[in-house]
């Protein structure tokens, strides 16, 4: 399989972020939440599929590389370079998912599936009438954030 430069780099990148924050930073891994947007939500959940971590926040997560082109796509391809859908149900932390309801980049389906196959769920952020790249400017999102952080993981 032909894998490209691009989603090799993603994922190294984190990697190495990981590795300088545990041993050159000296934190560990039950005090870090792992925050992805977008196509950042691919190294999040493939980080955080592998290694225990505090939480999880994808912000409009892809379900996939080729569900975003096709999102009527119902299987995992081996030629799907971001195959987060596969790699969510092995994240054992709690993760929040947003996602906005008019999504123009991602469908807002992605953030549905992926909520769907999580095992450690909270109750996701759907930001009614939301796209891709306006969810902060909706306060319920500042919000929830803080919700996250004060209340359910306060509880786990």
């Amino acid at each position: 399989a032909v894998v490209s430069t691009q989603s090799t780099g993603i994922y190294a990148d984190i990697e190495a972020a990981w590795n300088a924050v545990r041993t050159r930073y000296g934190i560990s891994s039950d005090k870090i939440i792992l925050y992805g947007q977008s196509i950042g939500t691919v190294p999040a959940i493939d980080l955080a599929s592998r290694y225990d971590v505090r939480a999880v926040i994808l912000h409009s997560p892809l379900a996939s590389g080729l569900r975003v082109a096709c999102p009527d796509t119902k299987k995992t391809w081996c030629f799907d370079v971001f195959p987060s859908i596969e790699k969510i149900g092995h994240v054992q932390a709690p993760v929040l998912i947003i996602h906005g309801t008019e999504d123009e980049v991602i469908d807002f389906s992605a953030g549905l599936q992926l909520y769907e196959r999580c095992p450690k769920p909270v109750d996701p952020l759907w930001v009614e009438g939301a796209g891709h790249n306006d969810i902060e400017l909706y306060s319920v999102y500042l919000e929830r954030l803080r919700s996250f952080l004060e209340k359910d993981l306060a509880t786990k």
